[in-house]
């Protein structure tokens, strides 16, 4: 009958899914070590010999048959080798049984730790050659376990991984059995070890999704040209068809928008915005603002940088709430995008910018850090995107209030530095 021991061993390797001799390797090494530890000293050669029947350990002492010992720890005259070896000669190697009688629960204790490091790192080697083929791919995974913010996941072939906090989709509940995708960025080779880099807060995964929903994509008939990410809030993908006679934005969305709302399911319910990308700048920037509507785009090649002049009604829709919308679209088209009033746009009509007479002189356009506000502030509205004064025109104390970190006496402070430049 198996021992119990080997019983657990033949059930960690099932769980584990590694090689059960890679387990007794490490158990014999780790029993190698602790003989040395308490019994020997580390010049001695020693071999343990494990049963796989039983799970009984046995300790040996290697000695070479010597005419004149020198080193009694590596050497054993001829006639006392004869004890252990009736054929033993000069030049031969002879086992010696060491085994302490009360080995097994100190060597034990003393190995714990041996068999635990050995065990993690077969796992991560299982891990690594399970996984290096299969970078910036799409994983499925079962939630193993959830302790406080640390997410475990089971991915392919039973191997667990955290999933890190800045690569979980704020918000998301997290439950032990959940079934959700992950994205799997790389696979590298750290000093402790084969390390899987995975994320459900990747632009990538957003694609990935959409390959598995929509054939035209898979296909390569539906291209993907940019992704910008807020994850758990918003997104805005860029498609460009290599059909003629397919619609791209069609294909995405779906009848009822069925497609593109499984991908937004699985994505904790982040909105996803699918618009037409365009060889031509100036209509890809106007795309990527929507719903905003923009009135005058003045671009500068030099520095990728494009002043997007708006109606005052659209200029809460085109920056958006703390500026979200304004940021998606600059990080989707690659340009640093400045939401501008009409009004500070030197060729606009007058009646388009609300009637003013044509010899008012435009106001300048200032940076927010020449307002005379607080360092704090200034940082906040340059990372809403909101790094010009003009952009600040026509936008309410409660607009400003709904930027993260301004509030309600920050929006007031900002209205009244506004006005003393107006």
């Amino acid at each position: 009958m198996q021992s119990q021991f080997l019983a657990a061993i033949n059930q960690l390797c099932d769980e584990k899914n590694i090689s059960k001799e890679d387990v007794i390797d490490a158990i014999k090494a780790a029993l190698r070590a602790a003989y040395r530890k308490d019994y020997g000293t580390k010049d001695q050669e020693i071999e343990v010999d494990f049963d796989n029947n039983s799970g009984v350990a046995t300790v040996y002492q290697i000695f070479e048959v010597m005419e004149d010992v020198q080193n009694a720890d590596l050497e054993i005259d001829e006639a006392d080798a004869k004890k252990y070896n009736k054929k033993a000669e000069l030049g031969d190697m002879v086992r010696v049984d060491v085994t302490p009688s009360n080995y097994g629960r100190i060597a034990a204790q003393a190995a714990k730790q041996v068999i635990i490091q050995r065990i993690q790192e077969a796992e991560r080697e299982v891990m690594y050659e399970t996984f290096k083929d299969r970078e910036n791919e799409l994983v499925n995974a079962i939630v193993h376990r959830v302790d406080g913010k640390n997410v475990y996941l089971n991915l392919d072939n039973k191997i667990t991984m955290n999933l890190p906090i800045p690569h979980q989709i704020p918000g998301e509940k997290y439950y032990s059995g959940q079934r959700t995708k992950i994205y799997l960025d790389k696979v590298i080779k750290t000093t402790k070890g084969p390390e899987l880099l995975i994320s459900r807060t990747h632009p990538q995964l957003v694609k990935k999704l959409l390959e598995l929903e929509i054939p035209e994509v898979k296909s390569g008939l539906v291209d993907v040209k940019s992704i910008a990410r807020e994850p758990g809030v918003r997104c805005k993908v860029a498609v460009k068809s290599n059909d003629e006679k397919i619609d791209p934005i069609g294909s995405c969305v779906g009848q009822k928008g069925v497609r593109v709302q499984n991908v937004m399911d699985e994505l904790n319910g982040e909105r996803i915005d699918i618009i037409q990308w365009s060889e031509n700048l100036e209509e890809y920037i106007r795309t990527a603002l929507a719903p905003a509507k923009t009135s005058v785009i003045v671009l500068d090649e030099k520095i990728k940088r494009a002043k997007i002049y708006v109606q005052p009604d659209q200029r809460p829709l085109a920056i958006g709430k703390q500026g979200q919308n304004v940021r998606l679209a600059s990080n989707l088209t690659g340009w640093e995008l400045d939401i501008m009033d009409i009004a500070d746009f030197d060729g606009a009509d007058p009646a388009a910018a609300g009637g003013g007479s044509g010899g008012e002189q435009k106001p300048k356009v200032e940076g927010v850090e020449e307002l005379g506000l607080d360092k704090a502030i200034v940082a906040t509205l340059t990372e809403a995107g909101l790094s010009q004064v003009a952009q600040l025109k026509g936008l309410s104390v409660k607009d400003l209030s709904e930027i993260d970190g301004i509030g309600e006496k920050g929006a007031k402070k900002i209205e009244d530095a506004v006005k003393k430049v107006a």
